[in-house]
């Protein structure tokens, strides 16, 4: 069940964050980036492609795989998870939310205030001169033969225009990177939704928000990592836990976490 003084101290609570990881994505169909490549894909490693010496060496391979990604997000829609992080939003006067996922169905859910720590399939940028790039209608469809796709060519300096996503071995975007900092060591409470933490630096974050005062919450369908640093731990999935949070804020009877939606 939903810890009742959660909801004692939530109705009190005047900033949150919601920090959230793969788990959440996964509800809505989208595979998680460890999981094995399927299709036309089973024969690569995606560790193996995201990163910048792939790219360099095979960049309309590279481009491929990543608009067959963002085809897939283009798909797939935000699940009850998604919605009740907007709908929790009625409750509190600042709410932001900071994802480690590169789709954008935060966006699509509704949430105002999105900070995207490993960048955006829906933000590329110059592999050259880091200008950022609109995309066309054009790349919105399948990548021709479902593989390779020849990246587009940046109309100031001609270079290639990569995933604006993170890749291994690259630093976080300082923008956003500062704002989540700034979002957990001011947060009365932080909502850790979905992510084993086992990326730095943004695993870092729950740390770092408890040192400042915030509670933590860990709502995840296997606990992870040292279970004495969430205030509370709730196990179960997104799509359940957080509607659940909505229904009891709202008044509504208490619901089982491990209900079936």
């Amino acid at each position: 069940m939903i810890p009742n003084n959660l909801i004692e101290k939530l109705r009190s609570t005047q900033s949150v964050v919601f920090f959230t990881g793969a788990g959440v994505s996964s509800e809505s169909g989208i595979p998680t980036f460890r999981d094995a490549l399927t299709g036309l894909w089973a024969q690569f490693d995606a560790e193996k492609l995201a990163t910048r010496q792939a790219f360099q060496r095979d960049p309309e391979l590279v481009w491929g795989w990543y608009e067959w990604r963002r085809m897939q997000v283009q798909q797939a829609d935000p699940n009850p998870g998604h919605r009740a992080i907007v709908a929790l939003e009625a409750h509190f006067p600042q709410v932001t939310v900071i994802t480690q996922n590169v789709d954008d169905l935060h966006e699509r859910a509704g949430s105002h205030r999105v900070i995207h720590l490993h960048g955006s399939l829906f933000a590329p940028r110059c592999f050259d001169c880091e200008r950022p790039h609109a995309l066309s209608a054009t790349m919105l469809n399948e990548p021709a033969g479902g593989r390779r796709l020849m990246p587009p060519a940046c109309p100031a300096c001609h270079g290639h225009i990569r995933p604006g996503v993170v890749w291994f071995n690259e630093a976080l975007p300082e923008r956003a990177w500062q704002a989540a900092l700034e979002a957990v060591m001011h947060a009365d409470l932080l909502f850790v939704v979905g992510t084993s933490g086992l990326v730095w630096p943004a695993a870092d974050l729950p740390y770092l928000a408890h040192r400042s005062g915030a509670l933590v919450v860990q709502v995840n369908p296997i606990i992870t990592r040292s279970t004495s640093l969430p205030t509370w731990a709730i196990e179960g999935k997104a799509g359940a836990v957080l509607p659940a949070l909505v229904e009891r804020l709202a008044g509504a009877i208490p619901v089982s976490c491990n209900q079936k939606r």
